[in-house]
């Protein structure tokens, strides 16, 4: 590089930079950058709708597969995990039409966050409304199965109010009956528990309200236990502390943090509290225990160099995968508290961006900043794909997706949801 100049490729030659005077000068360092990065986008787009996508690996095809499968080469579960690998780089895109009893709310706000249940039947949606707030509303996948890929999409504009920085599911009275919503109002923040039953095509008046609502400080995140020992609590991730509240009794327990809490997760098979903080480090807490001074109740202690921007426990809660605002996402052994894995080619700079782990297909979902949705294989690392978005690159245009070999329930479709703009597309798993 040449300081004041720029090189343009086309006609291979360096061009001066003008100084920004008063006029307008579109030649500018972060503008080339755009226009080249918008090129390869188109670039990337067009190929993907010319062919199917090729397998990563050499030498990988479902024949070759089966054969192995067949001599006693592969174990069945290496099996599954390459060709769930076949299957992802096939996957091509199609735009899925949302149907709503209510016409004014099908396409017309900007996707915020999608986050998808347990058994992947419904989808909690967070729009952006152009007056400022959001407004919240649940997506039923049944209707991915058919030949038209049509949704049906439920809201309830009562709670437009205020921006959500935080959502998750909360099974209260049976799985995934409720919403733990993490938001912030004029000053302070607010923590709500709405039932699920809300968003639903049954007459208004029998809805039941809002079960739990307070003010806090800024809320960043939020998580709910499903462990017995720690029944009906959610946290709450706020700024320097961690607040865990029991909805049924209103008991609540503080725990005090030198840095803002920006993720959390429960593991499941103990009462234990995993979360991500802006400074880098990684904590763990143990619910069961009464209030203490100082930081002596913190046990798991990791640190990433950058703020954490997502944690996720593995199934067997041996290993906890994170991601940070420096593009770094590793897999840490909890039992030796140290990094085994690095996931590379992810970005990110500012955002808190989720990560999304499929054990049983063995792949790792990211949604980076550059508004590239990358897969890798969980078991050694692979990039196997990229999928560049149908929108050019902005702040407000990152997609956020579900992945899923199930979409829709246990009879569901496989494949990979993604919510971008005002659009909602689905990639086939065929």
């Amino acid at each position: 590089e040449l300081p004041g100049f720029y090189y343009d490729s086309e006609k291979n030659r360096y061009f001066r930079l003008l100084p920004g005077h008063n006029n307008y000068n579109p030649l500018t360092k972060e503008s080339i950058q755009y226009k080249a990065m918008e090129c390869e986008r188109l670039r990337l787009l067009e190929e993907e709708e010319k062919q199917k996508k090729k397998t990563t690996r050499a030498g990988l095809n479902s024949s070759i597969l089966l054969q192995k499968r067949q001599l006693g080469l592969l174990s069945s579960t290496s099996y599954c995990r390459l060709v769930h690998e076949l299957k992802v780089n096939c996957m091509q895109r199609r735009k899925v039409e949302i149907h709503s009893p209510d016409s004014s709310v099908a396409g017309t706000n900007n996707f915020k966050i999608i986050v998808a249940d347990a058994a992947c039947e419904r989808i909690f949606t967070v729009n952006d409304v152009e007056h400022g707030g959001c407004k919240y509303g649940i997506i039923n996948l049944s209707g991915l199965g058919k030949e038209s890929l049509t949704v049906e999409m439920y809201d309830n504009l009562y709670f437009t109010n205020r921006k959500v920085n935080s959502v998750c599911w909360a099974s209260l009275t049976h799985p995934d009956s409720h919403l733990c919503l993490m938001g912030i109002a004029e000053t302070p923040g607010c923590a709500s528990l709405l039932p699920a039953s809300l968003f639903s095509s049954t007459n208004p008046g029998d809805r039941p309200g809002m079960l739990c609502s307070f003010t806090i400080s800024t809320a960043w995140s939020c998580a709910w236990c499903l462990n017995p020992q720690a029944d009906n609590c959610f946290s709450t991730g706020l700024t320097r502390r961690v607040l865990v509240t029991n909805v049924v009794t209103g008991h609540r327990q503080t725990f005090g943090t030198s840095s803002d809490v920006l993720v959390q997760q429960f593991a499941t098979q103990t009462p234990v509290l995993y979360n991500g903080c802006r400074s880098g480090e990684i904590f763990s807490i143990d619910v069961r225990q009464r209030n203490r001074k100082g930081q002596s109740w913190k046990a798991i202690r990791l640190f990433h160099d950058s703020a954490v921007t997502s944690v996720r426990l593995l199934e067997a809660e041996h290993y906890l995968m994170a991601a940070d605002m420096a593009g770094k996402i590793k897999l840490w052994d909890l039992r030796t508290a140290k990094c085994v894995k690095q996931y590379k080619g992810h970005h990110n700079e500012y955002a808190v961006l989720p990560l999304h782990v499929n054990e049983e297909e063995g792949l790792l979902t990211a949604v980076g900043q550059d508004c590239y949705t990358r897969i890798w294989s969980l078991q050694d690392t692979h990039l196997l794909r990229t999928i560049p978005s149908p929108y050019p690159s902005s702040k407000d245009a990152i997609p956020s997706v579900v992945f899923s070999s199930s979409l829709g329930g246990s009879r569901g479709v496989p494949g990979l949801l993604m919510a971008v703009k005002q659009d909602l597309y689905h990639f086939s798993y065929n």
